[in-house]
This record gives structure tokens, C-alpha cells and sequence, in this order.
């Protein structure tokens, strides 16, 4: 025989009963269920909890009781007619007109005493499990109604009593011999040795069928509720949360103690006592299986088996060196708190016993200092003790799994997800049953923390990452195309997924939480037009303090902050945005040729703390350069000398000037080639690979200023004084003499004209100069970069990296590169 308990949601509209009662007459349970447990209607104990404070208060809602007793007397006129019909909803009057004399008593003493408020919370059982009787037996289901009060004895502690277990069990097995028909049983309620009602407290009715099938020796108790058992985490902050088919009683208490909603933990103990399994299902969806709790609970394919989270808790700490060695201190600590009836969530305490925590709950907090307080007056007067410390607005995280039991690297994963994305850890407790680890945390980080745990120990290896992009031009337009293009490579060979959250253009951003799609983003962004969009989109005229916001107020984990501008303005948040426990990735050289306080700042704060801050494409697009510095300096190398071709439009010039055109005309050809910026001033003026070099001096150790970086003008100042392009274009003609000049005097020696830095000796400094055979830099074709170093260890044969060092899809590429890398470091 089994026992099954269904909840509100499973009782709360005909539809909802009719698939209870196809429950009770399909083949699995048609004539196998014993006792049916049932909750109040869904909302109902709610609105009898607001009936009885409003009467207390001197007043009595008529209007509200007459829409509960006409909310029950709709389903009962669903399935009831005739005489049945009429019995039935002269049952229902006579409970509500009970209850409302109950009410007026309430209102007339102004007083909701404990025993006053269990009684009146007791209607709504009392009322669902006779309407269910009537209904089942009308359909064809022989069952009588039930009154558990009688059966479940419990002690006299109102609103959350407990069960008196042997004496109860007693009353169930005698009542049921002489009563052989189908039981529809109230949940939640019982009564103590006076007879008065009480309840049992929050889950009080999955509880109450634990009670019966313990009674009973049942085959198992199953809970049918509205969702399909429980699962890896709650669904609602974890989308990607799934049902968990078995675990063990320990695994289900430590769970359902620290918040999973769908078992509630003195559930657990009258079938753990007698050895029941315990059934997890939904009504909605009876095949689906549901969760199964028991002691041969099959251990699973993860190392943990869920996690949940318990919101909206208060930590108080006592410290002080007068704590050390201490005999009898916790005892007076927790029989003080006891004392005033004040439950303990958690207690973590360190060892050098100088410091102890305890969690209570949030209306407890200023209590529990106060009664510590009281007790260690004298420990606090003298100094010995710190005042108790409240801190409020946290929340409690635990990761559950028996086979955490002696698994190494399970707290190193959980606390690295959790520091990897900027989530402080106030509190850390674990048991030596090791099948819990708890940390507490701010409750603002809930939703963040759990989907990190959860995306680290049970996605098969995904990573997640929630990129916000600004700047969608030539380079972030590619880079958009590219993570479309490659999207389910990388979900199917490397199990990486880009989640686009919020991107922005120069006028517009748009986010969606859920994800935006790459390929319609220009287009929605180009024309406002938020029906291009999908669901959930939001499109807002641009304000970069306003994207920063929404992106830190999304509160994602694992997100990644990409900047395809070239905007001073951008790159001057940077240190905002890693200051939140965001990466970023970026081409834009401002930041990192900026000021050097604010170079040092960024990249300080990126090593100290573990965010990354990747900006490999701010020097020769997608080639490894910077990479190779750093490596080369963790390796104990130390770089001499640094000499380089970083303009790809330099490059390109200088290596067609060989006489068969003029400089000016090489200088339109790479204009039209897009090669150059619409004016080729800003890139003749060598600023650009100024930027560069001076990145490449710091990554070596240099400490620059960019005014110290020596550049030497390719251009008469005349071309500079040019009002416009053809202006400019005619000024540059008058100068091609002298670059022949330059160029034929080059070549009497067998040399070649190259624009180099060159970076030594603490300086960085570029000039045209003239190249001989064998110089690297005459292997340059097009608009290559070449990048030459000279180190300890590269002294005789120095390093060479060449290869396009502009255009889109290099410098998107390894923009694209580098926010896979972050992926990476995240498991």
C-alpha cells in the first residue's frame, strides 16, 4: 500500500482534480492507495492567515470569506449534482459559518492568540480533504473524509508543532482497521493531549502523509505537486536546471534545509525512521517520473547531486582573543540563544577559536546580539570580547552530493566559480559528513552564484559566457559575424557557448538577458525598430554610464565586457567595469596608452585579483605578441631589444615604394584599398604605431609616458597645415621629389626605405630608415606587421612573429580569440 499527498496546485480547479483522480484510477495506484493526503486549495491558507490578522485588528472581511466559500463551492458544482450537491454545499456553509464565528471572537478580544491562529489555519485542510472525498466518491472512487486532528498527536508548540511519533502511529493503524475504504486525509494539522488544534508548521502536510505511510509501513509515500520532482537547482534563477531521478534522505535534508522548496525537511524523518521511500511527482505530468528519496539512492553521474540556496538571512559574529581557550563558551553562546527560542541556520567557527558565526533568521538578527550581548557583558566591558557584529541582506548557498564524501577538488571548484566571478564569501561551513558545503554570501548574488556552481559541475564541461559588446563598426560588425558563423562549432566540439546580452552602436544599446540574436543586432540597432528583436528585448538610446549599470545590475555569471572602439571615453571605465568581477577584452588602445597610472591601475587590478583584462589585438591585430612577452617574461627571459613594423599602412607604402610610383600615389592606392583612415593624416602621423610601441615598452617593464616615445615625422609640416584630403593630397605631391630622394639614396647601398620602432634600453622611439639585404624587414609583403626580439635567450637568432597586423577579420578574430579565453579559465 502506498500513501500519496497532493498539494495545493493539485487540488486548487477542477482540471487539477480530475487529474488526481485519473492518478488514483490508472493501473500504477488503482486499488494500492490507502490514505490520500491533501493541502489546503492553493492560496487558500494564505487568505485565511490575512481573515485572521485583519480580525485581530477589529476587523472581520465578509467579503473575502464569501469569495473563499465561493470558490469552494464552484468546484464542488464542477463535479456534484442533485443531493450530493446539495449535502456538499451544506457542509461547506457550515465550516465557513463556524469560521466566521471563529473570526468575530477574534475581532471582539482583538487578540490572535497561537492556538487561535492554528485553529482558524486548520479550515482550509478541513475543507479541501471533505470536498475531495465527496467529489472521488461521486466519480466512482469509494473514500471518506478524514479529520487527521484526532490521529496525529503532537506537542503544544502552535504553528509549528511536532509530531509525537509512537502515539500517533498507534492512532493511524487503529483508526484505519476499523475504516477499510480510501482515505482523503487533511495534511498539516494535528492536535495535542488538551484536544486543541495545531499545525505543523511550513510543509506541514508532506509531513503529515510521511506520518501515515510510517504508520502504515507503506511501500512509499508520494508527494505530487506541480513540478517534476526535484531538481539540480531552483528553476526559476537556473534555466538550465534538471530533475534529479534519485537521492539519498541525507542528500534530501540538506537540500530541502537550505531552501529547495519542493520537500521540506521534517518530511524526510518519519520515513528515513521506518525506511519508506519518499516520491517527488508531478500531477500534471504523471509519466514523468519524479524523484525518488531512499537509502539505496542510485549515486549518479556528477560529483555533487544539487544545490540550493536559502535567501534573505542574518550572520552575527562574536570575536575577540578572550574567546582562546575559553572553557564553556559556545555552551553559553548557544544556550543563551536557545533560551529566547532562537533557531540557528548555520555556525561556522574558525579554528583558532578566536571567532564564531552563527545564521539566523532575518527578524532574529537583532535579538541573537542582543541576548549575546546580555550574556558576555562582563567579556565585553573588559575588553576580552568584541560587541557583536550583524550583518544583514545575505544569503546561504550549499552544494549537496554524497559523493562529495572523500572526492577531492570539490571545494576548490565551487569557491574558484565562485571567486572567478567576483561573488565574496562572508561564511564557510562544512560538515565532516562532507556532503555539504555551505558558504554565505550577498543575497544580491544568489542567482549569479547559483547558475556559476551549476554551469561548473553539471553542464558536460559548457562554458557559458555573457558577452556585452560596444561597437559594432568594421571590427565589432566581424566580430558579430564570427560568433555566428562559429556558434555551433563551438557549442559542439568545444562546448563553449557566447551568450550576447547587451551590445551597443554610437547611438543605441540594446540587452536581453536571455540572449540576443548576432545576426539581426545592426539591423534592430540601425533602425530602432525593437519588433526585429525577440522577446524580452529592451532598446535604449546609448549612455555609457548606463550601460555599465544595466550590465553590473544583470548580475550574470561568467560575463565578459568586449570594447570594438577606439574611444578614449570607453577604455576610461575600464577599471569600473574589472572592478566588478568583469573581464575585459579589447582592441581599443586608449587604455593601455594612456596615462601610465592608469595602465598600472587596470593591469595591477587584473593580476592581483584573477579578472582578465585581454587586450592581445591592441598591437598587431590578431598576431601573439603580447602574449609572447608575457610568456617570455614568466619564463625568467628578459627582452633587449623590441624592433618592429607596426602600421599596416606604413607597411604597405614603404614596401611598394620602389620607384614605380610615386609616394603620393601609393598613399591614394592604400586610401582606396581601405587601408588608411578617411583622412591619411591619422595614420601618417605614425600616432597609431606610437600607441603600439609604447604598449609593447610597458608589457617589457618599460615605464613611459607617451610623450616620451620618439617619433620621427614621415611628413613635411605642410601636409599637416593642408585645409582637407585633396588639400592634404596636393601639399604631398610637392614632397614626392624628396622622398625619391630619400628612397634612391637608400638604394645606391643596396637598402630598402622601412618605418620601424624600436624599443631598448628603456626608450622607445621610430624612424624611417634604411633597411639592408637580409633584414627581416624586407620579407614584409602588402601591409604585414613584423615584430623582431631580442632577448638573453633569442640574442644570437632573435624571435620573428609576422603577418597581417590589420584589417576586420584578423583583428576580430583575435578579439573572438581572446573571449575564448576566458571561456577557458572558467572551469
Amino acid at each position: 500500500m502506498v500513501v500519496l499527498k497532493f498539494g495545493g496546485t493539485s487540488v486548487g480547479s477542477p482540471e487539477a482534480i480530475r487529474k488526481l483522480i485519473g492518478i488514483l484510477g490508472d493501473s500504477e495506484h488503482a486499488g494500492k492507495v490507502r490514505v490520500v493526503v491533501v493541502s489546503a486549495l492553493s492560496g487558500v491558507t494564505d487568505s485565511l492567515i490575512g481573515l485572521a490578522r485583519q480580525a485581530a485588528e477589529g476587523e472581520v472581511a465578509r467579503a473575502a470569506l464569501k469569495t473563499l466559500e465561493e470558490r469552494h463551492r464552484k468546484i464542488s458544482h464542477a463535479f456534484l449534482a442533485g443531493t450530493e450537491r446539495q449535502e456538499t454545499d451544506a457542509a461547506i456553509k457550515a465550516s465557513f459559518a463556524e469560521l466566521s464565528r471563529t473570526l468575530d471572537g477574534i475581532g471582539i478580544l482583538r487578540e490572535l492568540s497561537p492556538r487561535s491562529f492554528d485553529y482558524v489555519m486548520s479550515f482550509g485542510e478541513r475543507l479541501s480533504a471533505a470536498l475531495l472525498a465527496h467529489i472521488c466518491t461521486a466519480q466512482g472512487v469509494q473514500a471518506e473524509y478524514l479529520d487527521a486532528r484526532p490521529l496525529v498527536l503532537t506537542d503544544g508548540n502552535y504553528g509549528s508543532a511536532r509530531y509525537q511519533g509512537d502515539e500517533s502511529y498507534s492512532r493511524i493503524r487503529s483508526y484505519l482497521k476499523k475504516h477499510p475504504a480510501l482515505q482523503i486525509a487533511t495534511g498539516f494539522i494535528g492536535s495535542n493531549a488538551e484536544g486543541h488544534t495545531t499545525t505543523l508548521g511550513r510543509g506541514g502536510s508532506d509531513l503529515s502523509a510521511a506520518i501515515f505511510g510510517a504508520a502504515m509501513g507503506a511501500k512509499c509515500v508520494e508527494i505530487w505537486t506541480d513540478v517534476d520532482g526535484i531538481l539540480t537547482a531552483d528553476p526559476k534563477l537556473v534555466k538550465t536546471a534538471f530533475k534529479i531521478d534519485s537521492l539519498s534522505y541525507n542528500e534530501a535534508m540538506e537540500l530541502s534545509h537550505f531552501g529547495a522548496k519542493v520537500l521540506h525537511p521534517p518530511t524526510v524523518r518519519p520515513a528515513l525512521e521506518k525506511g519508506i521511500p519518499i516520491v517527488i511527482r508531478n500531477t500534471f505530468n504523471p509519466p514523468g517520473g519524479g524523484t525518488r528519496i531512499a537509502d539505496d539512492a542510485d549515486p549518479g553521474n556528477y560529483p555533487i547531486r544539487g544545490i540550493s540556496s536559502m535567501g534573505n538571512v542574518t550572520l552575527v559574529r562574536v570575536q575577540g582573543s578572550g574567546m582562546v581557550g575559553m572553557t564553556g563558551f559556545s555552551a553559553r553562546l548557544f544556550g543563551a540563544l536557545a533560551r529566547k527560542g532562537i533557531s540557528i541556520i548555520l555556525i561556522t567557527q574558525a579554528s583558532s577559536e578566536y571567532s564564531i558565526c552563527v545564521v539566523v533568521a532575518p527578524q532574529d538578527g537583532p535579538l541573537a546580539a542582543a541576548v549575546i550581548g546580555e550574556e558576555f557583558e562582563r567579556e565585553i566591558a573588559s575588553g576580552a570580547i568584541e560587541a557583536p557584529a550583524v550583518m544583514e541582506d545575505l544569503a546561504i548557498i550549499a552544494v549537496v552530493g554524497s559523493n562529495m564524501e572523500h572526492t577531492t577538488g570539490i571545494s576548490g571548484k565551487v569557491f574558484h566559480a565562485l571567486g572567478r566571478n567576483g561573488i565574496n564569501v562572508v561564511a564557510i561551513a562544512q560538515g565532516s559528513s562532507e556532503i555539504n558545503i555551505s558558504a554565505v554570501i550577498g543575497a544580491q548574488d544568489v542567482a549569479k552564484a547559483l547558475n556559476a556552481i551549476h554551469e561548473a559541475f553539471f553542464l558536460a564541461g559548457v562554458r557559458t559566457v555573457n558577452l556585452f559588446l560596444i561597437g559594432i563598426g568594421n571590427i565589432g560588425g566581424t566580430l558579430l559575424d564570427q560568433i555566428t558563423s562559429h556558434k555551433e562549432t563551438l557549442a559542439d566540439q568545444y562546448k563553449i557557448r557566447i551568450n550576447l546580452v547587451g551590445v551597443a552602436n554610437s547611438s543605441r544599446m540594446i540587452f536581453n538577458p536571455a540572449g540576443l540574436e548576432p545576426k539581426k543586432i545592426r539591423g534592430v540597432l540601425s533602425s530602432g525598430d525593437i519588433k526585429q528583436g525577440s522577446a524580452g528585448t529592451e532598446l535604449l538610446p546609448l549612455t555609457l554610464p548606463e550601460f555599465i549599470r544595466k550590465m553590473k545590475s544583470f548580475n550574470l555569471p561568467t560575463t565578459a565586457f568586449c570594447d570594438c572602439t577606439a574611444n578614449p571615453d570607453v577604455a576610461a571605465v575600464y577599471a569600473e567595469i574589472l572592478q566588478a568581477a568583469i573581464p575585459v577584452v579589447t582592441p581599443n588602445k586608449r587604455a593601455n596608452s594612456g596615462s601610465l597610472d592608469y595602465y598600472k591601475t587596470i593591469t595591477g587590478y587584473s593580476r592581483d585579483r584573477g579578472i582578465p583584462y585581454l587586450y592581445e589585438t591592441t598591437v598587431c591585430a590578431g598576431l601573439p605578441v603580447i602574449s609572447v612577452l608575457r610568456d617570455l617574461a614568466l619564463s625568467g627571459d628578459k627582452v633587449r631589444r623590441i624592433e618592429a613594423v607596426l602600421s599596416g599602412t606604413l607597411s604597405f607604402i614603404f614596401n611598394n615604394f620602389d620607384g614605380s610610383k610615386t609616394f603620393s600615389a601609393l598613399v591614394r592606392e592604400a586610401k582606396a584599398k581601405g587601408y588608411t583612415e578617411p583622412d591619411p593624416r591619422d595614420d601618417l602621423n605614425a600616432m597609431d604605431a606610437a600607441r603600439k610601441a609604447l604598449i609593447l615598452a610597458r608589457e617589457c617593464g618599460m615605464s613611459l609616458e607617451f610623450p616620451a616615445v620618439a617619433i620621427e615625422p614621415i611628413l613635411p609640416p605642410s601636409c599637416f597645415k593642408a585645409n582637407g584630403v585633396e588639400a592634404f593630397f596636393t601639399e604631398l605631391e610637392k614632397a614626392d621629389a624628396d622622398f625619391e630622394k630619400r628612397r634612391l639614396e637608400a638604394a645606391k647601398e643596396g637598402k630598402v626605405l622601412r618605418y620601424v620602432s624600436i624599443i631598448e634600453e628603456g626608450s622607445a622611439r621610430l624612424s624611417l630608415r634604411a633597411e639592408s639585404p637580409g633584414s627581416p624587414f624586407l620579407s614584409l609583403v602588402d601591409s604585414d606587421n613584423i615584430v623582431v626580439i631580442t632577448t638573453d635567450r633569442y640574442s644570437k637568432l632573435p624571435m620573428v612573429i609576422k603577418g597581417p597586423g590589420a584589417g576586420a577579420q584578423v583583428t576580430a578574430g583575435g578579439v573572438f580569440a581572446d573571449i575564448l579565453r576566458i571561456a577557458r579559465t572558467l572551469v
